[in-house]
């Protein structure tokens, strides 16, 4: 690799700085970029650029490599949480990580590293890129619980042509024992979780910020009525937390908790059953929307493949039915539980990510 520059998106967190320094051992001239995508409440308890960006310079010069600061605020804005805002309002629940690897770390990230000359750019996500007959599979990870194909399975040949990925094949305690042998800061640096770039902080406080709250009827499925909702936008299917009814008497089975079933926006009524197995929290099929294939062509229809339809879901046999260019079907081999719409659903052949679409 010697000779060729790989630039590497480094959060401040373990991963990536171990990808970037397993790179720099492997001859690669890399280069350390980090992105600052979000800054509507950079004062806030909840925003951690500040101590992430001091945490990558300081791995940076342990491992002696160069590192810039680049700021896709705008993009972001533009590409990402527009539609995660509009995807709530519409009574969905979206996965913002899935549209911020496609949007930003592989495309506004992808054309700022080819535009210094990169020949490619590295993160430090748990997945596998092979080059199989002229095309760029996207594999699972060998660590499967942390694997992150779900994550990126919007990805198109030409971000997979110029996408590394060093911890692939590796197990994430064997990052950290790299990470505290080198000596790496972050070491022992926890890992985030929350929305993409903007953290961890009270999900509803932050949706109040940006959505109206339009109050309405909790019923049953036989329109009883049983409490009050503060906005659709708020609430997702199979929700148990946070619905501020409890047990009713006279509604029967008073020890089994609600959770949410169906959002109605037309009449803003939410619909709650009792008891996690109840018939109308699972679903046989469900239709999908936007499909992105990595291939660039869809998956045969009617093969039998793997899907999943929310992160560190164990993978469920199914059949994609009715696939087109905007739409397709999956039909599961047994219900599955909690299909929520805004989510996606992701499609694999054994060990090969095919793609993915968001369920309607």
């Amino acid at each position: 690799m010697k000779g060729r520059t790989v630039v590497v998106g480094m959060s401040g967190g373990v991963d990536s700085s171990v990808a970037a320094l397993l790179l720099k051992q492997q001859g690669w001239n890399v280069i350390g970029l980090f992105m600052k995508n979000w800054e509507d409440d950079d004062t806030d308890d909840y925003c951690s650029s500040r101590e992430d960006l001091v945490d990558a310079v300081a791995v940076a010069e342990r491992i002696g490599i160069e590192i810039d600061q680049v700021n896709f605020a705008a993009e972001y804005r533009e590409r990402v949480f527009s539609s995660f805002l509009a995807e709530y309002q519409a009574g969905r629940t979206p996965n913002p990580d899935v549209l911020c690897n496609a949007e930003i770390k592989f495309r506004a990230f992808l054309d700022h590293a080819l535009s210094l000359g990169a020949d490619c750019i590295a993160t430090g996500h748990y997945a596998r890129v092979r080059e199989r007959e002229g095309r760029h599979e996207l594999l699972r990870a060998e660590d499967g619980t942390k694997d992150q194909t779900y994550f990126l399975h919007r990805l198109d040949q030409s971000q997979l042509a110029r996408a590394l990925f060093p911890l692939g094949g590796l197990y994430k305690r064997e990052v950290r024992e790299i990470a505290r042998r080198e000596g790496l800061p972050v070491a022992g640096k926890r890992d985030s979780t929350g929305i993409c770039f903007i953290g961890e902080r009270p999900f509803r406080e932050f949706l109040n910020r940006y959505l109206p709250r339009t109050p309405g009827e909790m019923r049953t499925l036989d329109e009883k009525p049983v409490g009050e909702h503060i906005g659709l936008t708020y609430y997702t299917i199979g929700q148990r937390q946070g619905l501020g009814i409890g047990g009713r008497a006279g509604m029967g089975n008073d020890g089994d908790a609600w959770y949410v079933a169906r959002k109605d926006l037309a009449s803003n009524v939410l619909y709650v059953v009792r008891g996690h197995d109840h018939p109308a929290l699972y679903s046989e099929r469900l239709r999908a929307v936007d499909p992105s294939w990595i291939a660039g062509e869809p998956p045969h229809p009617h093969w039998v493949y793997s899907a999943r339809i929310r992160y560190r879901q164990a993978d469920v046999a199914c059949s994609l039915d009715r696939v087109g260019s905007q739409a397709l079907e999956v039909a599961f081999s047994e219900p599955q539980w909690a299909v929520t719409p805004g989510q996606s659903v992701v499609v694999y052949e054994s060990q090969v990510c095919l793609g993915g679409a968001v369920i309607a």
